[in-house]
């Protein structure tokens, strides 16, 4: 079977962690060997990187700053760990990725599409996945898990205020309708189990 490349979207408090775990676990007992990362990191390298970019003030990084940040993570990330796992046939499943930095860089910090492509073009030769799921919450349910989520201590990006966070739906929302044939967009409320039911429906037909 060949390797395939799945990534999951959305805002913060979607459950996209959650999510991946369960998506992993589902393809693991259908025999699928499965390899389970995230941005930025999933790599020694990007991992250094990831420190960088969560830790510290929000406003620590401009926009631009972020933009090359997280694309020399996701190169590393790219060559050391997702090209080998789909060379040998394995499913990567990854916690947020280019499209991630087109939201938040893009839609959140103003930077162009255009922009944040070239840097993906050189640092990661313009991978993208087979199939990206953007996970969606109504803004009370999502206000709500960020809250729970804030007690713990937010990361710099949980701590965007509000008015980013809705430019970021905005700009996922873009990203999904404009290329349909990747995107799948899931509604992430309600039970786990009920979320990871809906994601594996749109896998089957590569089962």
């Amino acid at each position: 079977m060949s390797g395939r490349f799945i990534t999951l979207e959305g805002g913060e408090g979607a459950g996209k962690s959650t999510q991946l775990r369960a998506l992993a676990a589902a393809l693991a007992a259908r025999g699928i060997d499965v390899v389970t990362t995230r941005e930025p990191g999933g790599s020694p390298g990007a991992e250094a990187i990831r420190s960088l970019l969560m830790e510290g003030s929000d406003d620590r990084w401009d926009a631009r700053s972020e933009a090359l940040l997280f694309a020399a993570a996701r190169a590393d990330h790219v060559a050391r760990t997702i090209r080998p796992a789909l060379a040998r046939g394995a499913w990567v499943l990854c916690d947020r990725f280019v499209d991630s930095s087109r939201a938040y860089q893009g839609g959140g910090g103003g930077l162009t599409d255009a922009d944040i492509l070239a840097l993906h073009a050189f640092g990661s030769e313009g991978l993208l996945p087979d199939r990206t799921f953007l996970l969606t919450l109504g803004g009370g349910e999502a206000a709500k898990r960020l809250s729970v989520r804030d007690a713990a201590g937010a990361d710099r990006m949980g701590s965007k205020p509000a008015d980013y966070q809705a430019r970021l739906a905005a700009r996922f929302a873009e990203l999904a309708a404009a290329e349909p044939d990747r995107w799948r967009v899931i509604d992430a409320g309600g039970a786990p189990d009920a979320v990871t039911s809906r994601l594996m429906e749109h896998l089957e037909p590569w089962l």
